[in-house]
Protein backbone atom coordinates (compact mmCIF):
# COMPACT_ATOMS: atom_id res chain seq x y z
CA UNK A 1 0.00 0.00 0.00
CA UNK A 2 2.75 2.48 0.90
CA UNK A 3 4.62 1.82 -2.34
CA UNK A 4 1.51 2.68 -4.33
CA UNK A 5 1.01 5.91 -2.41
CA UNK A 6 4.67 6.87 -2.67
CA UNK A 7 4.82 6.22 -6.39
CA UNK A 8 2.00 8.64 -7.20
CA UNK A 9 3.37 11.42 -9.38
CA UNK A 10 3.51 14.85 -7.85
CA UNK A 11 1.55 17.63 -9.51
CA UNK A 12 4.16 20.22 -10.55
CA UNK A 13 1.98 23.11 -9.30
CA UNK A 14 1.77 21.61 -5.85
CA UNK A 15 4.21 21.66 -2.98
CA UNK A 16 4.81 18.51 -0.98
CA UNK A 17 4.56 19.05 2.77
CA UNK A 18 4.85 16.80 5.78
CA UNK A 19 2.94 17.44 8.98
CA UNK A 20 3.69 16.02 12.42
CA UNK A 21 0.45 15.09 14.17
CA UNK A 22 0.11 14.47 17.89
CA UNK A 23 -2.46 14.30 20.67
CA UNK A 24 -2.70 13.15 24.26
CA UNK A 25 -6.19 14.45 25.10
CA UNK A 26 -9.02 12.29 23.69
CA UNK A 27 -6.25 11.17 21.35
CA UNK A 28 -8.14 8.56 19.33
CA UNK A 29 -10.97 10.97 18.52
CA UNK A 30 -8.74 13.99 17.89
CA UNK A 31 -6.19 12.14 15.73
CA UNK A 32 -8.98 10.62 13.61
CA UNK A 33 -10.78 13.97 13.21
CA UNK A 34 -7.56 15.91 12.54
CA UNK A 35 -6.46 13.51 9.79
CA UNK A 36 -9.94 13.59 8.23
CA UNK A 37 -9.82 17.40 8.25
CA UNK A 38 -6.52 17.33 6.36
CA UNK A 39 -7.86 14.73 3.92
CA UNK A 40 -10.77 17.08 3.18
CA UNK A 41 -8.51 20.13 2.60
CA UNK A 42 -5.47 18.72 0.77
CA UNK A 43 -4.47 16.42 -2.10
CA UNK A 44 -2.60 13.11 -2.13
CA UNK A 45 -2.69 12.68 1.62
CA UNK A 46 -0.42 9.89 2.95
CA UNK A 47 -0.63 8.72 6.55
CA UNK A 48 2.08 6.90 8.48
CA UNK A 49 1.53 4.34 11.19
CA UNK A 50 0.60 5.74 14.59
CA UNK A 51 3.00 5.46 17.51
CA UNK A 52 2.39 5.89 21.19
CA UNK A 53 5.05 7.44 23.39
CA UNK A 54 5.44 9.03 26.79
CA UNK A 55 5.02 12.78 27.08
CA UNK A 56 8.30 14.65 26.50
CA UNK A 57 9.31 17.53 28.78
CA UNK A 58 6.48 17.11 31.30
CA UNK A 59 4.43 14.50 33.15
CA UNK A 60 1.23 13.77 31.26
CA UNK A 61 -0.74 11.12 29.44
CA UNK A 62 0.96 9.27 26.61
CA UNK A 63 0.84 10.77 23.13
CA UNK A 64 -0.23 9.32 19.81
CA UNK A 65 2.01 10.60 17.00
CA UNK A 66 2.14 10.16 13.24
CA UNK A 67 3.20 12.02 10.13
CA UNK A 68 0.94 13.07 7.27
CA UNK A 69 2.28 13.86 3.81
CA UNK A 70 0.18 16.02 1.51
CA UNK A 71 0.25 18.25 -1.54
CA UNK A 72 -0.90 21.85 -1.48
CA UNK A 73 -0.91 25.02 -3.54
CA UNK A 74 -0.71 27.06 -0.33
CA UNK A 75 2.45 28.91 0.64
CA UNK A 76 4.16 27.70 3.83
CA UNK A 77 2.61 30.59 5.79
CA UNK A 78 -0.86 29.86 4.43
CA UNK A 79 -0.43 26.18 5.20
CA UNK A 80 0.71 26.87 8.75
CA UNK A 81 -2.29 29.17 9.24
CA UNK A 82 -4.65 26.46 7.93
CA UNK A 83 -3.08 23.90 10.30
CA UNK A 84 -3.62 26.30 13.22
CA UNK A 85 -7.27 26.67 12.18
CA UNK A 86 -7.68 22.89 12.22
CA UNK A 87 -6.01 22.68 15.65
CA UNK A 88 -8.33 25.41 16.95
CA UNK A 89 -11.39 23.46 15.74
CA UNK A 90 -10.38 20.75 18.18
CA UNK A 91 -9.81 22.99 21.20
CA UNK A 92 -6.07 23.61 20.91
CA UNK A 93 -4.85 26.01 23.61
CA UNK A 94 -1.69 28.02 22.82
CA UNK A 95 -1.08 29.70 26.18
CA UNK A 96 1.59 28.52 28.57
CA UNK A 97 4.50 26.16 28.20
CA UNK A 98 5.54 24.43 25.00
CA UNK A 99 5.46 21.16 26.96
CA UNK A 100 1.78 20.64 27.82
CA UNK A 101 -1.01 18.22 26.99
CA UNK A 102 -2.64 18.85 23.62
CA UNK A 103 -5.95 18.01 21.99
CA UNK A 104 -4.33 18.24 18.56
CA UNK A 105 -0.86 19.35 17.52
CA UNK A 106 -0.13 19.88 13.80
CA UNK A 107 3.46 20.88 13.07
CA UNK A 108 4.70 21.78 9.61
CA UNK A 109 7.86 19.66 9.42
CA UNK A 110 8.88 19.99 5.76
CA UNK A 111 7.76 21.94 2.73
CA UNK A 112 9.43 20.71 -0.48
CA UNK A 113 13.16 21.45 -0.07
CA UNK A 114 12.56 24.78 1.64
CA UNK A 115 14.95 25.91 4.36
CA UNK A 116 13.45 28.69 6.48
CA UNK A 117 14.76 30.01 9.79
CA UNK A 118 12.32 32.73 10.81
CA UNK A 119 11.04 33.47 14.32
CA UNK A 120 7.57 32.07 13.59
CA UNK A 121 8.57 29.36 11.10
CA UNK A 122 11.47 26.93 11.04
CA UNK A 123 11.62 24.49 8.14
CA UNK A 124 12.81 21.82 8.30
CA UNK A 125 11.56 21.63 11.85
CA UNK A 126 14.22 20.46 14.31
CA UNK A 127 11.78 17.79 15.55
CA UNK A 128 12.49 15.82 12.36
CA UNK A 129 15.92 14.76 13.58
CA UNK A 130 15.32 15.29 17.29
CA UNK A 131 12.42 12.98 18.09
CA UNK A 132 11.90 9.31 17.27
CA UNK A 133 8.12 9.83 17.14
CA UNK A 134 8.64 12.25 14.22
CA UNK A 135 11.53 10.67 12.32
CA UNK A 136 10.26 7.08 12.34
CA UNK A 137 6.82 7.80 10.82
CA UNK A 138 8.39 10.31 8.41
CA UNK A 139 10.82 7.63 7.24
CA UNK A 140 7.86 5.33 6.53
CA UNK A 141 6.13 7.66 4.08
CA UNK A 142 9.10 9.68 2.78
CA UNK A 143 12.05 7.39 3.40
CA UNK A 144 13.82 8.05 0.10
CA UNK A 145 13.44 11.83 0.24
CA UNK A 146 16.45 13.76 1.54
CA UNK A 147 16.63 16.21 4.40
CA UNK A 148 17.16 19.65 2.76
CA UNK A 149 20.10 20.56 5.01
CA UNK A 150 21.70 17.22 5.86
CA UNK A 151 21.20 15.77 2.35
CA UNK A 152 20.57 12.33 3.86
CA UNK A 153 17.55 10.13 3.23
CA UNK A 154 15.05 9.94 6.07
CA UNK A 155 15.26 6.15 6.12
CA UNK A 156 19.03 6.43 6.67
CA UNK A 157 18.58 9.07 9.36
CA UNK A 158 16.14 6.75 11.13
CA UNK A 159 18.50 3.76 10.91
CA UNK A 160 21.26 5.88 12.51
CA UNK A 161 18.97 7.40 15.17
CA UNK A 162 19.76 6.57 18.81
CA UNK A 163 16.41 4.94 19.60
CA UNK A 164 17.03 3.79 23.16
CA UNK A 165 16.37 7.23 24.66
CA UNK A 166 12.87 7.62 23.24
CA UNK A 167 10.69 4.58 23.71
CA UNK A 168 7.63 4.30 21.48
CA UNK A 169 5.47 1.52 20.13
CA UNK A 170 3.08 1.12 17.18
CA UNK A 171 -0.66 1.37 17.83
CA UNK A 172 -3.43 -0.47 16.01
CA UNK A 173 -5.68 2.28 14.73
CA UNK A 174 -8.64 2.44 12.36
CA UNK A 175 -9.45 5.64 10.51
Amino acid sequence: MWALLLSAEKNSNMAQAFIGVGSNIDKEENIRAGVHAMQNKFSNVKVSCIYESCAVGFKGDNYFNLVVGLETEMTPCELQEKLHEIENQFGRKRAGSRFISRTLDLDLLLYDDLVCDEVDMKIPREDVTGFAFVLRPLSEIAGNLKHPILAERYVDLWEAFEQTDQEMWPVEFEF
